[in-house]
C-alpha cells in the first residue's frame, strides 16, 4: 500500500510500505477513506520529537472503513463495513487511567513505556504515527492501517454526515473543545486564544459554544486572522501590537479571564531577546522546546484565572514564569487530549449544527500529493490552514 513516510529531518515520502495485518485479537483493520495533516505532525518533519525513524508511517487524525477486526473483537461493538473514526491516543478502556477517562494517559497501549517514562517520568498511551516514544504504531496518512483495541476507541458513525463533518473528531476539534472545557468558562468571560491554526480555530468556537462573552484570536497571520473574524472572534495581529499591552485594552486593564495557549513548542516569535535565548538554547541542547506563547498566555492572564494548555510540548523550557503563575492564583491545566471521552457528544454537535469543523478546510490533495500538503502547511502557503488526504 502507499503511506507517506517520514524520510528525515523536514522531509516526507510517499512510499510502498507492507500493508497492515492483524496483530492482536483486539484488532481491526481499516481502509482509510480520509486524513489530514495536523500541526503537530510539523513537530515531527521539524526534528523536534525524538526516536522517528526512516520509513515511519506518518499521520494521526484518520477515518475508514472497517475491512477486518479480530477474533477478541465482539460482533456487536465493531463490524466488517463499519464507517469509523479513530482517536489519535490509543487506549484500552480497562486500564485505571481509562477508567478515569484519561485515555491519552492509558497504561497499556504504548508498547515502549520505558522510553516514555524516562521522557517524561511516566509513560503516556501510544499513538498513531507519532514516533517510537509513543509506541511506534503506523498512522493513518495510508491506504489502510491496523487499529488496536478496536472494540473500544473507534466511533460508529451512521447516517449521512460526510468524512469532512466528522474527521476532526479524531483529534482538533475534541482537542480545541478541551482546551475550552478546561477553562470552566462563564458568561461573562473573555477567553484568548493563542494561535489561529487549526486546533485555535476549534478552541475559539468552542469556547463560544461553552458561552464565553467574547473570545480573541492572537495571530500574524492575515489569512487565519480573517478566517477567526469571519467566525466572529476578535482579533489581534501580535505582528503589530503588544500582546499584553493590546489584551489589557480589550478587557478594561484586568486581563483575560482565560487564556488557551494552542501554539506549543514551535511558537516562533516572543520578544527579541528572549527569541534569540531560546534559539541558543536549543542549539546547544539546553532547551528543546520555545515557550513564548505559554509565558504570554500567564502573563497576560487576569489574577485568579485559569490558563489552559492545548498546543504540544514535548520537553524541556526555560524562564517559565513560575512567580506570576503562583503568586497571582492562576490555574494552569493542559493534557494530550483524551479523545474517547468527547467523541459521541461532539458528533450530537455536529448532527445539531452546533459546530461545523469543515470551516477550517482549505485543501484537499489525493495522497500522493502529501510532501507538497506538507510543504505548503509548514511554509503558511497558499493560505493554507488545514488539509484533507484522500488515500
Amino acid at each position: 500500500m502507499k503511506a507517506t513516510t517520514w524520510a528525515g529531518r523536514n522531509k516526507v515520502e510517499v512510499r510502498d510500505v507492507p500493508d497492515p495485518s492483524i496483530l492482536n485479537s483486539r484488532d481491526a483493520i481499516v481502509r482509510i477513506t480520509s486524513t489530514a495533516i495536523c500541526g503537530s505532525d510539523l513537530h515531527l518533519l521539524d526534528g523536534y520529537v525524538p526516536t522517528m525513524q526512516d520509513g515511519d508511517v506518518m499521520g494521526h487524525e484518520f477515518m475508514g472503513e472497517v475491512v477486518e477486526v479480530g477474533p477478541g473483537v465482539e460482533a456487536g461493538r465493531l463490524r466488517v463495513g463499519d464507517r469509523v473514526v479513530v482517536p489519535f491516543p490509543i487506549a484500552c478502556g480497562v486500564c485505571a487511567a481509562c477508567a478515569a477517562e484519561l485515555y491519552s494517559c492509558c497504561e497499556n497501549s504504548n508498547p515502549n513505556a520505558g522510553v516514555a517514562e524516562k521522557m517524561f517520568g511516566h509513560p503516556t498511551a501510544g499513538i498513531f504515527g507519532y514516533s517510537h516514544l509513543t509506541g511506534g504504531f503506523a498512522g493513518g496518512q495510508a491506504e489502510y492501517a491496523r487499529v488496536p483495541f478496536a472494540d473500544f476507541g473507534p466511533l460508529k458513525v451512521d447516517g449521512d454526515l460526510s468524512d469532512e463533518q466528522v474527521l476532526f473528531l479524531s483529534d482538533i476539534l475534541p482537542t480545541g473543545y478541551m482546551g475550552a472545557q478546561m477553562c470552566d468558562i462563564r458568561p461573562t468571560d473573555v477567553v484568548a486564544v493563542w494561535g489561529a491554526g487549526p486546533v485555535g480555530q476549534l478552541a475559539m468556537d468552542s469556547a463560544r459554544l461553552l458561552g464565553a462573552a467574547q473570545v480573541i484570536a492572537i495571530d500574524r497571520e492575515p489569512y487565519r486572522l480573517r478566517m477567526a473574524e469571519d467566525a466572529g472572534h476578535t482579533t489581534v495581529d501580535f505582528s503589530e501590537v503588544d500582546i499584553r499591552s493590546a489584551l489589557l485594552e480589550l478587557t478594561g486593564g484586568r486581563g483575560p479571564d482565560k487564556c488557551i495557549d494552542a501554539v506549543g513548542l514551535e511558537a516562533t516569535h516572543g520578544s527579541a531577546h528572549i527569541h534569540v535565548y531560546d534559539r541558543i538554547k536549543q542549539a546547544v541542547r539546553a532547551e528543546t522546546d520555545r515557550p513564548h506563547a505559554l509565558r504570554q498566555a500567564i502573563l497576560a492572564c487576569r489574577n485568579g484565572g485559569v490558563v489552559s494548555v492545548i498546543g504540544v510540548y514535548t520537553g524541556l523550557v526555560d524562564k517559565f514564569p513560575a512567580g506570576a503563575w503562583m503568586n497571582r492564583s492562576l490555574t494552569l491545566r493542559t493534557g494530550q487530549c483524551h479523545v474517547q471521552r468527547y467523541m459521541k457528544p461532539l458528533l450530537k454537535r455536529i448532527e445539531r449544527r452546533e459546530l461545523d469543523p469543515t470551516r477550517i478546510i482549505t485543501h484537499t490533495l489525493p495522497l500522493d500529493e502529501a510532501p507538497h500538503g506538507y510543504n505548503i502547511f509548514k511554509r503558511k502557503r497558499d493560505n493554507c490552514e488545514k488539509i484533507v488526504l484522500k488515500p
